[in-house]
């Protein structure tokens, strides 16, 4: 495995190779002595259809750090920067992950996130640094001119809840 920083503080990339052979596969996904200063408490898996976009989520209180990998399909992920003090506050990352590419992502707490399921079916599994707190639960709007994220797909498929999220000035007006 294989750490790669980014250009937002603690957002990390971490690759790891895909061993394949005519039985199937193998990846490791985590290792827990390469995120020593985090603590994992909670997993979780989501399963979504191709052109799902879920997001852009976060919670106000309580946030969670999550590493978050694909173990089936492809996804175009994306983060917000939503740290008051961060010097790329209101800034986007985006990266294809996929069974694949055998590429993960850690995201720190005080981001938002979302993703696009790119393949038939996609499934996403988390380790969050933190247990969900449905009454903090936030979201950003997806398509928020302001962010200006270039997805690869103009009408995805929303829930009824992320069809409601907000703005990022909304937000910068009520909880930053």
């Amino acid at each position: 495995m294989k750490i790669k920083s980014t250009k937002f503080k603690d957002l990390k990339i971490i690759s790891s190779h895909v061993h394949k052979d005519n039985r199937g596969s193998f990846r490791e996904i985590f290792k827990a002595n390469l995120f020593i200063k985090n603590k994992f408490i909670f997993s979780c898996m989501s399963a979504s259809k191709k052109n799902v976009l879920r997001g852009m989520h976060m919670q106000t209180k309580f946030s969670q750090g999550k590493h978050l990998s694909v173990i089936k399909g492809e996804v175009f992920d994306v983060v917000i920067d939503l740290r008051k003090n961060s010097k790329t506050f209101g800034k986007t990352f985006q990266i294809y992950l996929s069974e694949q590419n055998g590429t993960s992502i850690y995201i720190p707490p005080g981001f938002a996130h979302g993703f696009l399921g790119l393949k038939k079916e996609n499934i996403i599994y988390y380790h969050c640094t933190n247990y969900r707190s449905k009454n903090h639960e936030l979201g950003i709007i997806w398509d928020d001119k302001d962010i200006n994220i270039k997805w690869p797909i103009k009408s995805p498929i929303l829930s009824n809840k992320d069809k409601k999220n907000i703005s990022l000035k909304e937000f910068i007006k009520n909880h930053a």
